[in-house]
């Protein structure tokens, strides 16, 4: 159940399964001359049985020669699933051909069983040429299969088997030429019976394989699922993290290569790039069970039990592919009222910026109930790259605003400070030292009231960015 290793290239794949094809349809046809011929000079309906078994051995064969041949093109705008089904139409016309030879066998060994009386001339010939034939019959069966199992061919495992099977029933024939012999040399007349009798032995392993064959080859041609597989890699996807749900899962064969489908449930409030992520695990649990497969996953997002009211705001706003920041939310007597910042496009008109909040809020209102208001304050997302007109020296600026850091007790420093005019406004940057044990809600609120504090102290400056560091960074 392997897809084609990555170490063969498809040349030379190609070269190997049409060589060993080749040299299958040459021994086949040596083979069914020689049992023609010697069939028709004994008489032997066993040797005839498997004459006829042989001819339709070497249809079966140039019909696998010329198979491998198309299977292994590549795929096209018309076969974008590549052309790996003729290997199993290949398969398939096998096994209908095999069925066709139990008719005539099992037809005619009746017949002189219960009809018609015909002498088999058990020669040394009819005894060469069947021990000849299970010779090669074992040759190209080993030939064929190690090929097979190397590509996982199924055009090519269905004659390995026809060859090996072939070896018992030529061994059944001559069994009943030797039992024939017997019979003439101890006068048992009986035994002019055994050869009808070996071939109906012949047509049972037919009808056997045929079979076996008809059931693999159909299952391939209406893209049944391997058995087991399905649930194998339902176990297998289950375990990758953040996988909440497997929805659906579809297995098709084509030649030696499998096509799975799957739908898995993530989390809505993944980004697409975790989304990314996860769907390349999904491959590789898959191609785990299905080696080489072509696996196509679609993300479905599904909502979590554990979120919490926060992660449903966020998850409406992905949903409108919109970036909400600095939430909160105030119960008021169990009613929650919510406020927000969005951004948005920083060319939109303030009426389309308006309008796609109003829709954005309505959503918010009903995927979750709770809210009884919504306070959205919109920002503009820059869309264009600033150019500052000039890089400011100023220390008299950087000194007085270190002197409204040290107001502040859990500052243990400032510094790097970086002061820029754009488009005649003044833009300053700088880095905080902070205690490490700090939490985020309070480094947040010592950000926050810092930056009004720089602009109070400095009412020239038009946006203060303030960057935290906690204390063990700047010991290194």
């Amino acid at each position: 159940m392997s897809g084609t290793p990555a170490l063969y290239s498809p040349k030379a794949m190609r070269a190997e399964k049409r060589a060993v094809a080749g040299n299958s349809v040459l021994a086949a046809l040596l083979i069914t001359g020689g049992k023609i011929v010697v069939g028709v000079t004994t008489g032997s309906l066993g040797i005839l049985s498997e004459a006829a078994h042989s001819a339709l051995d070497l249809i079966a064969a140039l019909l696998t020669y010329l198979s491998v041949g198309v299977s292994d093109k590549p795929a096209d705008a018309d076969h974008q699933y590549g052309h790996g089904k003729v290997e199993n139409f290949s398969a398939f016309v096998e096994t209908g051909l095999l069925l066709l030879t139990c008719i005539w066998v099992i037809y005619e060994a009746i017949v002189r069983l219960f009809f018609r009386r015909v002498e088999v001339e058990p020669s040394v010939w009819a005894f060469a040429v069947m021990l000849i034939s299970m010779a090669v019959d074992y040759w190209r069966s080993r030939a064929l299969g190690r090929i097979a199992t190397k590509y996982d061919s199924q055009a090519l495992e269905a004659d390995a088997l026809h060859f090996s099977t072939d070896i018992y029933s030529a061994g059944v024939v001559v069994l009943g030429l030797a039992l024939i012999l017997a019979g003439r040399i101890y006068n048992l007349d009986w035994l002019r019976l055994a050869d009808p009798i070996a071939a109906l032995f012949v047509a049972g392993v037919i009808v056997s394989v045929s079979w076996r064959l008809a059931r693999r080859t159909i299952d391939a041609l209406l893209d049944a699922a391997p058995a087991g597989v399905r649930a194998q890699i339902t176990d297998a996807v289950s375990h990758v993290d953040g996988v909440l749900e497997i929805g659906r899962v579809r297995i098709r064969r084509s030649g030696n290569r499998y096509f799975a489908d799957l739908a898995v449930g993530l989390a809505r409030t993944v980004t697409f790039q975790r989304s990314e992520q996860l769907v390349e695990a999904v491959t590789v649990a898959v191609r785990g069970i299905l080696p080489d497969a072509d696996v196509t996953v679609q993300p479905l997002p599904r909502a979590q039990r554990s979120e919490n009211i926060f992660d449903r705001i966020r998850a409406v706003a992905t949903r409108h592919n919109l970036n909400v920041h600095d939430i909160t939310v105030q119960d008021f007597d169990g009613q929650l009222h919510v406020e927000q910042h969005v951004e948005l496009d920083e060319r939109m008109t303030l009426k389309d910026a308006h309008d796609q909040v109003t829709e954005l809020e309505a959503d918010m209102r009903h995927d979750v109930p709770e809210i009884a208001a919504i306070l959205t304050h919109i920002e503009s997302e820059p869309a264009t790259i600033e150019k500052p007109e000039e890089l400011v020296r100023d220390a008299d600026l950087e000194r007085q605003l270190k002197v409204v850091a040290t107001g502040f007790p859990d500052v243990l420093d400032v510094h790097e400070f970086v002061i820029t005019r754009v488009r005649g406004r003044l833009y300053v940057s700088c880095h905080c030292t902070i205690a490490d044990n700090l939490s985020l809600v309070r480094v947040h609120d010592i950000q926050t009231e810092l930056e009004i504090r720089f602009k109070q102290a400095a009412p020239e400056l038009f946006r203060v960015l303030i960057h935290p560091e906690p204390s063990t960074d700047n010991r290194r």
